[in-house]
């Protein structure tokens, strides 16, 4: 079979399965898809190809011995620099941090692998994993591999990156203010975003977490399909009590009413004609499939937004801001002193007022999603933006982080969110971003699936110099 990195996941599972190819052969096609595109985008920045092939070793001889093998049997996967993966270095993106070797892995690496997948590499991010564009000091810059002059994203830049340009078959993310949905809208693949609870994620190598990443950071998939995203997310799921958030939900809920809200301008979003006219795209290609679409506003996101801002980078703000100096990363210290004025003072009386406000805001979206079980909107008000365009002055970081409301504000209501690409202007990605009621990522998968088969599939990408 020719050309194995170009195969769904899906596909590539059932064809090592079924004996048709083997893990090697597949590991091996990836590692050779791997050397012929990287070193154009950065877009895997460690990994080690004898590791590889020692997994899709240990792959074929349990077939060989039909032994039961996971839903990702053979995949290779990539992941996020900035998760443990005993032996390597999390960096998150840091020099800080090149020398933090983990010596466990995270539950995430721990369920990729008993699913069956292979850990093909390790994704770049920027500093911190603060940024919606992708570079640091210590594995330097990805490029988007459709267009090196906008943004492959951030947080998981590298992940989004990586699986456009056919570098393993699903990556995996982490998110907790679009670092998962915006890299698959500017790399023109899925992403989703789990429930908060759904993918159990604990770094024995760092500090616990704050209270704002335990509490609204998840690990979830990017794919080029919507049918590889559902299996990744049915394999990272799996139980793992070092993750005190994880929950035992059920990956499919009870039947709901194919009923959609599209909101183009959700509270206010200066929305550009080309994101709006995605939007509007993928309702009629919903309406299409059955699912009855109605033009409604949603609850609040503005106050979301600034609260989660206030969470993620107000607490301990001066900590945040002090690593960020010793590091020297000047996207790590654009973020935290383009927000200063609106995080900082973060005292322990306006952390309590964020958790009030967390209450209402987060019940008017779950009362809001019984009637309309899925929500259609934008992911970003823009397309995808030229390249670190928030380091160019300060009204360029003002408006990155206006545009980023759909975004931001998902994490603080603990939603999923699914970003599902639809299309190209000129060769620039766009795509549409579908929120469910928690734990019900199948509404989203759902919905996204009926988006996708209205259009043309992604598929991967040769990079554009």
């Amino acid at each position: 079979m020719e050309d194995l990195w170009r195969l769904s996941a899906t596909d590539v599972a059932a064809a090592i399965k079924s004996k048709k190819v083997s893990a090697r052969q597949v590991a091996e096609a990836a590692l050779a898809r791997l050397d012929a595109v990287n070193p154009a985008i950065n877009a895997v920045v460690d990994h080690r190809p004898e590791d590889v092939l020692a997994q899709a070793a240990l792959i074929d001889t349990a077939i060989a011995r039909n032994e039961a093998v996971g839903p990702l049997a053979g995949v290779p996967v990539t992941v996020k620099v900035n998760i443990d993966q005993a032996g390597y270095a999390n960096t998150n993106g840091l020099n800080l941090q090149r020398d933090n070797i983990a010596r466990e892995n995270s539950p995430v690496i721990d369920n990729l692998r008993k699913s069956g997948a292979v850990i093909l590499g390790r994704t770049n991010c920027p500093a911190v994993s603060y940024r919606w564009f992708t570079t640091n000091l210590v594995h330097g810059d990805t490029k988007n591999p459709r267009d090196p002059s906008i943004t492959p994203g951030g947080s998981s830049g590298g992940a989004g990156s990586a699986v456009a340009a056919g570098i393993g078959h699903i990556a995996h993310g982490t998110d907790i203010a679009g670092s998962i949905r915006y890299p698959a809208y500017a790399c023109g693949v899925h992403g989703l975003r789990p429930t908060t609870g759904r993918v159990a994620a604990r770094n024995a190598s760092v500090a616990e977490w704050r209270f704002a990443p335990q509490c609204s950071a998840v690990s979830g998939p990017l794919a080029r399909t919507i049918g590889d995203l559902r299996i990744a997310l049915a394999a990272m799921s799996g139980p793992d009590v070092r993750d005190t958030w994880w929950v035992p939900a059920p990956l499919e809920g009870p039947p709901m009413p194919k009923r959609v809200a599209m909101c183009v301008r959700p509270d206010g979003l200066e929305t550009v004609a080309e994101v709006e006219a995605a939007v509007r795209d993928a309702g009629k290609r919903l309406e299409r499939a059955g699912w009855t679409v109605e033009e409604v506003e949603v609850p609040p996101l503005r106050e979301a937004a600034d609260l989660q801002t206030k969470l993620w980078l107000g607490d301990s703000y001066e900590t945040q801001l002090e690593l960020a100096e010793r590091e020297g990363d000047p996207g790590a210290l654009a973020c935290l002193r383009g927000n200063r004025s609106k995080v900082f003072p973060f005292d322990g009386d306006a952390f309590s007022k964020a958790l009030v406000r967390r209450a209402p805001i987060a019940r008017a979206w779950l009362q809001f999603l019984e009637t309309y079980p899925v929500v259609l909107m934008p992911v970003c008000a823009e397309l995808p933006f030229p390249d670190h365009l928030d380091r160019k002055d300060d009204a360029s970081f003002a408006r990155v982080w206006r545009a980023q409301l759909p975004q931001i504000a998902i994490p603080f209501m603990q939603l999923p969110a699914l970003t599902v690409t639809t299309g190209l202007v000129g060769r620039v990605p766009v795509g549409v971003q579908l929120v469910a009621g928690r734990f019900r990522e199948d509404l989203c998968l759902l919905a996204g699936e009926a988006i996708e088969a209205g259009g043309t599939p992604s598929s991967p990408v040769d990079p554009v110099h």
